[in-house]
């Protein structure tokens, strides 16, 4: 088992050689998009070994969820290199040019960053995803998953591995972390020599370690505290298709909500009509006053803490507000700025929503589930990012380049 050092310094050497491939880079996710395919038994055998240990270690079901990988989401994996492959190379395009009095010739042009780290916790199709994505833009990996998924991660990369040095190009252009102790996460985020970003995924108290401890330049990718607020001109049957499918299409992922706030006009109507429909899932609701008032025993009371939790779990807070402009306030004040939503035919109020909430998506009569790479277009994403330096929202390709300026003379000199 290889040192973090040693991998950084690997990745660092490989990246010399990928950061000007051109048509290997294509080749080698093809052969990734097969060779996930045709090892999913295998890959799925070391799954099985993970799932076990979440069982006997007691993890929750929508953890295990999380961690689970099938034929059909390995297919899926595979499909989402293969859109991948479809994308533009994001590596050499000329952004801006000019010419200057004097005769220089200056263009901006896009180019690798250069050695990725990527430090995430159980979801092993972020093994594949983001090894893809940095591989397409010309960037090396150094992945240090969670011990959850430690062997269907090391399976994952076994793969990747041997199908990118297929298509020529160094099998160190990924790497994974084994060691799944604290230490190696703490030596990923010291390891400046040889990463120059390092990107963390993850429950809120990750990302948080990352963002004070590292050395390393960080992309913060964001939790997910996202919420919907039900407007007083709502069409309640809209609004709860969008909250049933917003908290349990699949709770354990980031953009799924865990709040939502109802005006207090149309509350006696819609909380029992979503109640009903989240009730098909046996969604627990935790609600202020007003909402305990209207659903009986049918919720639990909120507490604060509640409001601003990231519950990843089949758990929705709710609260009854008297104006979107105190809908605004919540959400301003415990929003971890990722997606939120209005529901409403009042575009007035669609439009303040739109124009007041400072998240990196912002919906109208949409579920906040949207808020991902692959359904933006963009392919599969390396993260939500909920900063705004350098990237904001799913980061695509485009975001895991950066840029450098060319210069042509003809022999000119400064005075």
């Amino acid at each position: 088992m290889l040192s973090v050092r040693e991998l950084g310094k690997n990745a660092k050497v490989a990246s010399k050689i990928l950061s000007v491939a051109k048509k290997e880079k294509n080749e080698a996710l093809e052969n990734i998009a097969q060779a996930l395919v045709s090892n999913a038994d295998f890959i799925i055998k070391a799954n099985d070994i993970d799932i076990k240990n979440a069982k006997d270690n007691g993890l929750s079901d929508a953890m295990i969820d999380r961690l689970s990988l099938t034929k059909e989401r390995i297919d899926s994996i595979a499909q989402g290199v293969k859109e991948i492959i479809a994308m533009p190379d994001p590596v050499g395009k000329v952004l801006s040019g000019n010419t200057l009095s004097n005769g220089l010739n200056i263009t901006k042009v896009t180019v690798p960053l250069g050695v990725i780290g990527i430090i995430f916790e159980s979801r092993p199709n972020v093994t594949a995803d983001a090894a893809a994505l940095c591989l397409k833009a010309g960037n090396c990996v150094v992945l240090r998953g969670g011990k959850e998924a430690i062997n269907s991660n090391k399976a994952i990369v076994e793969v990747m591995r041997d199908a990118v040095y297929k298509a020529g190009l160094p099998k160190d252009c990924i790497n994974l972390i084994e060691d799944t102790s604290r230490q190696s996460s703490i030596e990923l985020m010291e390891l400046s020599d040889y990463l120059d970003v390092l990107i963390p995924r993850g429950g809120a108290g990750l990302i948080k370690a990352v963002v004070e401890n590292a050395k390393v330049p960080v992309i913060e990718t964001g939790v997910g505290n996202c919420h919907a607020y039900v407007d007083e001109i709502a069409d309640i049957a809209m609004a709860s298709d969008i909250v049933y499918n917003a908290k349990t299409s699949r709770v354990s992922v980031c953009n799924a909500l865990e709040t939502l706030l109802v005006h207090e006009k149309i509350a006696d109507k819609a909380l029992p009509a979503i109640y009903d429909k989240l009730s098909e899932k046996n969604v627990e609701i935790r609600g202020c006053e007003k909402t305990i008032a209207i659903l009986s025993d049918k919720a639990k009371p909120a507490t604060e803490d509640d409001y601003s939790t990231e519950f990843l779990d089949y758990i929705l807070a709710v609260k009854i507000v008297d104006s979107i402009d105190s809908a605004l306030e919540h959400i301003s004040n415990y929003s971890s700025g990722h997606s939120e939503v209005i529901i409403t035919n009042d575009f007035r109020n669609a439009e303040k929503f739109l124009n007041h909430v400072d998240s990196s998506a912002v919906y109208v009569n949409a579920s906040t589930r949207f808020t991902d790479g692959g359904q933006f277009g963009l392919g599969a994403e390396i993260g939500i990012s909920t900063q705004k330096l350098h990237a904001r929202g799913p980061m695509g390709l485009e975001n895991l380049t950066s840029t450098k300026y060319i210069i042509r003379g003809q022999g000119q000199t400064r005075v």
